[in-house]
């Protein structure tokens, strides 16, 4: 594939990951990171981009990294000096997927002895942020500039408010974290120019308009400027129900924007069901009234601290991998007035609104059933983040039509 005009080779152990990437025109090794040889690399490696899994460190899951991270600094120093003690080093190790984030330095002490890489990017959960900068300080020893730190997905147009350590190095300039281009509140313009725009809210990248009411049943049309609100809240029935009353009509293919419409219980296993849509300017059907009594958020898992936001605000942070992690669409009455009115059950998000949210196109041809595209999505790095932070170090000036999102 193409990342801003540069040819790029993945290596990836997953499976279904794997096909994804074919689809999509990437070119992909599939084999084990930490049995693959260095030496094809050697002598044609402008940029080396490392995101180790994550799942040794995260919240999301037991966090023996964390026990485990005094173990893979000793990895990292001696790798950095040429000595491969991992074997030994992994089987004290607590999770073994924790010295997964020692092996960007096999590969960058190895390619540092003929010169390269040029650049370098990383990325994972802020708890690594320690583990970044022991990089950091071997990186200047072998004369890169390199930045540490946490970005906030979110401050760069993702609907998404997803904190993650970077680390970025380079031997040919000054390196510097990229500018924000949004806040969580909308900048007047100033003498230095335009000021940051708002954060990029849920509703805003789903197409679900200008409004703090939509619905997750289906999506609707509209955008920043406004437009109609999706339908009410429920199963398919009340689809079709609007249909036979002749309250909307189907727009022509290609004049809207296309979401899975899901019953509330379906199973995170499932194949993608069958699509429903409802494009810009059609009418609400006759009940749509009933929806304006809730208003809808996204609850990030099943657990007690789970975030939940709304959908005029970005979305936590996205990450599945087991039943706890599933996010769903909640209702909350929108006045004391309901009375006993039965909220709507939670809607499990789908696996396109879930990718549209990481700032992947809505049409990403994503493979896998629906848990292994929910991993996929998880486990990706939002790609409108990682445009910010690969675009220097590829000689590249972003604008705002660099940008697409999925609405």
């Amino acid at each position: 594939m193409t990342v801003l005009g540069a040819r790029d080779v993945g290596m990836e152990w997953d499976e279904w990951a794997c096909k994804t990437r074919a689809a999509a025109g990437q070119l992909t090794i599939r084999t084990d990171v930490a049995l693959y040889p260095v030496s094809p690399f050697l002598g044609r490696t402008v940029g080396l981009i490392a995101s180790p899994p994550c799942q040794a460190w995260s919240m999301a899951g037991k966090r023996l990294g964390l026990i485990d991270q005094p173990l893979v600094h000793q990895a990292v120093t001696d790798l950095a000096q040429g000595r491969d003690t991992r074997e030994k080093i992994l089987a004290a190790c607590r999770d073994e997927r924790s010295l997964l984030a020692a092996e960007p330095m096999r590969y960058l002490h190895a390619l540092n002895t003929v010169g390269q890489p040029e650049w370098v990017a990383m990325e994972e959960v802020p708890h690594v942020l320690p583990l970044w900068r022991q990089y950091a300080a071997i990186l200047r020893s072998w004369g890169f500039s390199v930045w540490t730190g946490t970005l906030n997905a979110a401050d760069y147009g993702v609907p998404q408010s997803r904190r993650r350590a970077i680390l970025l190095a380079s031997r040919t300039r000054t390196v510097e974290p990229p500018p924000p281009t949004h806040a969580r509140d909308a900048e007047p313009e100033s003498l230095f120019g335009p000021g940051r725009a708002r954060w990029v809210s849920m509703a805003e990248a789903l197409g679900w308009g200008a409004t703090d009411r939509p619905v997750p049943t289906v999506c609707a049309g509209g955008g920043p400027g406004g437009g109609p609100e999706p339908f009410p809240s429920g199963s398919r029935k009340t689809l079709t129900d609007a249909r036979q009353r002749g309250a909307w009509k189907p727009q022509p293919s290609g004049s809207g924007v296309f979401l899975k419409s899901r019953h509330a219980n379906a199973g995170q296993g499932e194949q993608t069901g069958r699509e429903e849509s409802r494009t810009a300017g059609a009418p609400r059907p006759a009940d749509a009234v009933e929806a304006q009594r809730w208003s809808w958020s996204l609850r990030s898992n099943n657990q007690a601290n789970a975030t939940i936001r709304a959908v005029n605000e970005p979305a936590g942070t996205l990450f599945f991998g087991h039943r706890a992690n599933e996010c769903t669409w909640v209702a909350e009455p929108m006045s004391d007035d309901i009375g006993a009115a039965p909220a709507p059950d939670p809607i499990r998000i789908t696996a396109q609104e879930a990718g549209v949210l990481q700032t992947f196109p809505a049409d990403y041809p994503w493979q896998g059933n629906k848990g292994q595209v929910f991993s996929q999505v998880g486990n990706a790095v939002p790609p409108r983040l990682a445009a910010h932070l690969l675009a220097p170090y590829l000689g590249k000036t972003l604008t705002p039509d660099d940008f697409t999102l999925a609405a």
